[in-house]
């Protein structure tokens, strides 16, 4: 199977630096992505996560929350959804035939509306928690506006698995193929996963929420931004969850570093790394035949251990009709 890395349409939040780490100051707004995954499978496209879709874009006011609106100040671009970047890729929409969810928060569940075909993946504890609006900050994070594709849902118990390096109760999802599987990473929310792929002998993992900052996975000093720490800590549904599995990712890159490449839903860094062009660009065919271009900031040389660069552009693209084979 062949990854597509996609941003679908960054946040722009208060704090700057103490966000981001590379905003030049504090007053500034700074920059988190939406890392959403494009997956070429034999017989269909496959989503992880959708970001923020059109009619987030075009009518954010009866969509979104006022308190997450001023908070994150998206940077709403038609041009950045995944549907408009599947279609500047040569693909058909209609192709995306499975979307599967790490959790239902308004910047990664927004675009489900845009395919109204595919079949949706996620655990029942991230439908059931979402459902019930327990909250207040539930009802700005979780948002049943985008959710108009809810007979297409299927979700999966917690309590079912294998074992996979390290983690319990990882899963296949039905239907798709045993290169792609959920990984239980609950604490930002009840039924939050991580989903991993695999592609050319190599899993990547994207753990969506489970961390928010590129030096958390720093195995010899993980360390957090201000901002992010607080941020975490004010969306998180299970404080000793999260961080033991924040722990447990880091194990996992100490030892299966060769194996898996992991990298969460927001650092710009790991997106630029992963996906070799600015955040601030969507994906189009040029880019999604291979062509790297220079991401716009510099990493720290332990983000490049694993990194493997493609030296040629590939010869695979979509077919006449645009449609993924």
């Amino acid at each position: 199977m062949k990854i597509h890395h996609l941003n679908c349409i960054s946040t722009c939040p208060l704090g700057g630096r103490l966000m981001d780490g590379f905003t030049p100051s504090m007053v500034e707004r700074g920059h988190l992505t939406a890392h959403c995954l494009l997956v070429e499978a034999p017989d269909r496209l496959i989503l992880v996560d959708t970001g923020m879709g059109l009619r987030d874009v075009r009518d954010p006011r009866s969509r979104l929350s006022r308190f997450f609106l001023g908070l994150v100040a998206p940077d709403f671009r038609e041009e950045m959804t995944a549907i408009r970047q599947v279609e500047r890729m040569g693909f058909d929409p209609r192709d995306v035939r499975d979307i599967v969810m790490t959790h239902l928060d308004f910047d990664h569940a927004g675009g489900l509306d845009d395919f109204p075909h595919a079949r949706v993946h996620m655990m029942t504890a991230e439908r059931e928690y979402a459902e019930k609006q327990r909250t207040w900050l539930d009802r700005q994070r979780f948002r049943p506006q985008q959710w108009s594709t809810r007979r297409q849902w299927h979700t999966y118990a917690g309590a079912s698995g294998e074992p996979w390096m390290g983690f319990d109760c990882v899963r296949n999802l039905e239907g798709l193929t045993p290169d792609l599987l959920l990984v239980p990473l609950e604490g930002h929310t009840h039924g939050h996963v991580g989903v991993a792929v695999r592609s050319e002998g190599r899993w990547k993992l994207n753990a969506g929420d489970a961390y928010f900052y590129h030096a958390e996975m720093d195995v010899v000093r993980p360390h957090c931004t201000p901002g992010l720490r607080f941020y975490q800590w004010m969306m998180e549904k299970d404080r000793a969850a999260r961080l033991r599995n924040q722990e447990r990712l880091r194990e996992l890159r100490r030892q299966h570093a060769v194996d898996v490449d992991i990298f969460c839903s927001h650092d710009v860094l790991e997106f630029e790394r992963l996906a070799g062009r600015s955040a601030r660009i969507p994906a189009d065919r040029l880019r999604a035949d291979g062509v790297r271009h220079r991401a716009r900031v510099a990493e720290p040389d332990w983000m490049f251990d694993d990194l493997q660069i493609p030296t040629r552009p590939s010869t695979h693209r979509p077919d006449g009709r645009g449609r993924a084979h």
